[in-house]
């Protein structure tokens, strides 16, 4: 059959993009079907804006903490508007520089505007007009979930939240994932009294158990309100004094009257209107499976990024949307390692992970054993005035190879990035332990504690 592409994207935010632009530099004709603007929701309403809010926060800490360095200034004050300025413009910047438009037209890669429809196994409708490909690729990301309780429209998506009027003074936060806990150290210290709440029995539940009890011990000790482990949110109620939210504890309701809620409690794919039945392609639950090679049920269409459930990552939805174009031009052979994608948050203090857990790994095999290395253990962070924080590492005993690494603490996520990199490079313990780093810096801590590995 002659097909309008060999490949069709439909979606144009990072696994979008970074599908096209493979696929297209494999030789493949390609076209992308974006509804509203290339770069998705990471780069204009998600990771770009929540990460210069992060920026602004910890300006915010430091400023504060000046004077314990002996620099005198002013009792400092958020200008919200000019924080949401330079949100924006910052946008516009990262998007000129990731150069969509002028690799899209280097790699003769069509845009094509509005939404797009399944209508059968290869063929999509976009606004009236019918576009066939030999694959098609799925990288539909997801949007924020709005729980079904009363009032849930007065509630703001973590996307939305430039969109607040002013900075509030009290803030009420739902959902302890990434999104909660970046929103919480966010407001808490542009100085907004913050409550936190989750049903999961902790905070970031993802992470390894030991950094999220450091990160909830940080929240609590500046005076944020953490409450894990609630049966439910019952209401969002708009009264005179502001939103009155209300949950439950132990089937007992409590409440607290906000100048916001934000609810970070999910992020389903968007599924809505793009007719998987006409194409046959299966869903569960709010995501669409893949098997190993990102194909659906239906073998020539491929799912990336947020929208097959495997991780909400910026760098796995690149990862997966290259690995989704080669297994669609070449024939399915590529597969995603997940566990060496590094993640973290940019919290206070921050934190990430890469790899096992260390309850994971003893699940698989009992003989493993971590060490930790405690921030003050290193010089930087003492500089820095930043010791609170560790580096874990969880370790193959036999092999001497990590299996895992966790880390809280300031910088968090570079440290864990290099991790990553030894990891995916096969570097074992005592290789690592042989690096030298930089002085002082707090990469360095990855040499301690692959020397405490080697003598454990």
């Amino acid at each position: 059959m002659d097909y309008t592409f060999d490949v069709l994207v439909i979606g144009g935010g990072p696994a979008g993009m970074a599908a096209a632009t493979r696929a297209a530099e494999l030789g493949a004709r390609t076209a992308v079907v974006e509804r509203s603007a290339l770069g998705g929701t990471c780069v204009n309403s998600g990771c770009v804006p929540t990460r210069v809010l992060a920026k602004t926060a910890r300006l915010f800490r430091e400023v504060r903490t000046a004077y314990d360095y002996g620099i005198v200034v002013a009792e400092p004050s958020v200008d919200w508007d000019k924080t949401v300025q330079r949100v924006r413009a910052t946008v516009a910047r990262v998007l000129d520089a990731k150069g969509y438009g002028p690799t899209m037209e280097r790699l003769a890669i069509d845009l094509v505007e509005g939404d797009a429809e399944l209508t059968g196994e290869h063929s999509v409708v976009v606004d009236g007009r019918e576009i066939t490909a030999a694959a098609i690729i799925l990288c539909i990301g997801g949007s924020g979930r709005r729980l079904p309780i009363e009032g849930t429209e007065h509630a703001v998506l973590p996307h939305e939240v430039l969109d607040l009027p002013s900075l509030p003074g009290t803030v009420a936060i739902i959902g302890g994932g990434h999104t909660g806990a970046q929103m919480t150290t966010i407001f808490d210290a542009m100085g907004s009294d913050v409550l936190l709440l989750d049903v999961a029995p902790r905070i970031l539940m993802t992470e390894d158990e030991d950094v999220a009890d450091v990160v909830t011990a940080g929240f609590r000790g500046r005076g944020i309100r953490v409450e894990a482990g609630i049966s439910g949110i019952d209401s969002i109620r708009r009264e005179e004094g502001g939103l009155t939210l209300t949950w439950q504890r132990d089937e007992a309701p409590e409440s607290l009257t906000v100048d916001a809620v934000i609810m970070a409690a999910g992020w389903p794919a968007n599924l809505a209107g793009l007719g998987l039945d006409a194409a046959g392609v299966r869903t569960a639950r709010s995501f669409i499976p893949v098997d190993d090679y990102l194909r659906s049920n239906v073998p020539h269409i491929f799912v990336a990024g947020d929208a097959n459930g495997s991780s909400m990552l910026v760098q796995a939805a690149v990862f997966e949307g290259e690995t989704a174009a080669e297994n669609a031009v070449m024939g399915a052979m590529r597969t995603t390692p997940h566990h060496l994608l590094p993640e973290g948050g940019f919290t206070d203090p921050d934190y990430a992970g890469v790899g096992l857990t260390e309850a994971q790994a003893r699940e698989r095999d009992t003989e493993c054993h971590a060490v930790t290395v405690p921030y003050a253990a290193v010089e930087r962070p003492i500089i820095d005035d930043r010791e609170q924080g560790f580096l874990k590492l969880v370790i193959d005993r036999r092999r001497e190879l990590i299996l895992g690494a966790h880390a809280v603490g300031e910088n968090a996520v570079e440290v864990i990035t290099a991790v990553a990199a030894a990891m995916a490079a096969g570097t074992d313990l005592a290789t690592l332990a042989r690096v030298k780093f930089a002085y002082p810096t707090y990469s360095a801590i990855i040499g301690q504690a692959a020397r405490a590995g080697l003598h454990s």
